[in-house]
């Protein structure tokens, strides 16, 4: 079977769309993976098709101005990738921008914390500059809900852009545990109803030191445990969070996965800022496919650390590259050069498709356990 066919099946059954479509999906996910850049005149070039270059660049100017994306068909298919149905799982939100020309480009993110990386699920194009509000962020966690539910949620985390009364309400409403870092000066009131700045609470730490403390503080009208570490530069960090947890710091640092995951969509992998989109439904649909490129090629990293060399963890503790980098290098070396060995199109393939828990190797070779691809079911 060839790559872009088992590719177009593999779609098929989650996107609800014919097979011209499909294959213009694929081969753009394929020229992303390639070129690794999100630039339609450059992806024309690296489409494998018999067509002239101008013909192929109009072929995806019209995919992004005329197909209907069906994003909670798409949520399911990157959640599907990683099995997380059934799995418990923490929630991270964050923004990322960029400017074109006289456009500011402005994207708020929603994704599961994934073994370094966070994996994203929906993402809002904000026509903005600046944060997000409250409605914005509720209306985010409402359609993951409205599709997967809210028993797998551990918790949600976000950095301290993510405040705001209503917001925290929601979440408390919807028994959803949050660790949102807050701003030092930001007021809180005690049980005697002592008002000052949550920062004098941790003043005193010396660096590298974290406090955890034991009672309750109103914050933005809920009451919420707070917890704050003393950074190396002198900085503090502190973490409101309406259910107690044993290491709020710990758990919250999570939330830079995230950022990991811009990094990857960004400089250190597709470089979307370097797309010509400025219209907010076309940098949406431009998203699915930068989320599904990534998605494939941290499993083909996951299957290479296991199977061919693990990666090396340098002095300071973090490994020589990224699992998402590592499976990209590979990627775009095999398309390239065309995936010509029968076996690396079978094993992308299955790299594309199965969840990496259900990828066993034994004695180099990758075996597969049975698992379902059936859309996670609401809770």
């Amino acid at each position: 079977m060839d790559l872009s066919d088992g590719l177009r099946d593999s779609l098929k059954a989650h996107l609800s769309w014919g097979k011209p479509r499909l294959d213009c999906f694929v081969g753009m996910l394929q020229a992303l993976l390639s070129a690794r850049q999100m630039n339609l005149a450059l992806l024309a070039v690296h489409i494998d098709s018999d067509t002239d270059i101008g013909s192929r660049y109009r072929r995806m100017q019209r995919f992004f101005s005329q197909v209907f994306f069906n994003y909670n068909d798409i949520a399911h298919f990157l959640m599907g990738m990683f099995a997380f149905s059934g799995q418990q799982y923490y929630l991270t939100l964050d923004r990322t921008n960029w400017k074109w020309g006289k456009s500011n480009l402005n994207l708020l993110t929603l994704a599961v914390v994934y073994q370094g990386a966070a994996i994203p699920v929906y993402w809002m194009v904000l026509n903005k500059r600046g944060n997000s509000n409250q409605r914005e962020r509720i209306a985010l966690l409402q359609r993951f809900i409205s599709q997967f539910g809210r028993n797998n949620i551990l918790g949600v985390l976000a950095d301290r852009e993510f405040i705001g009364g209503q917001w925290w309400k929601w979440l408390s409403s919807k028994e959803i545990p949050y660790l949102i870092r807050i701003k030092g000066n930001q007021l809180m009131t005690d049980k005697h109803k002592k008002e000052a700045h949550v920062r004098s609470l941790f003043a005193n730490l010396k660096p590298g030191k974290r406090r955890v403390l034991r009672h309750r503080r109103d914050v933005s009208g809920e009451w919420v445990w707070l917890s704050g570490s003393k950074l190396p530069s002198g900085e503090l960090l502190i973490i409101a969070s309406n259910h107690y947890t044993a290491d709020p710091i710990g758990t919250y640092r999570l939330r830079w996965e995230i950022e990991n995951l811009f990094q990857c969509l960004k400089g250190r992998g597709f470089h979307m800022e370097a797309t010509h989109f400025t219209k907010p439904p076309r940098i949406k649909k431009m998203m699915a496919l930068l989320a599904i490129g990534f998605c494939w090629a941290h499993k083909v990293g996951e299957w290479k650390e296991k199977a061919v060399k693990p990666l090396k963890t340098k002095k300071h503790g973090r490994k020589e590259q990224s699992v998402f980098r590592y499976g990209l290098d590979y990627l775009t070396d095999l398309l390239n050069g065309r995936v010509r060995e029968k076996v690396d199109r079978l094993r992308l393939l299955l790299l594309f498709l199965c969840p990496p828990q259900f990828m066993a190797i034994e004695d180099g070779r990758m075996k597969l356990r049975r698992f379902s691809f059936e859309k996670d079911s609401m809770s």
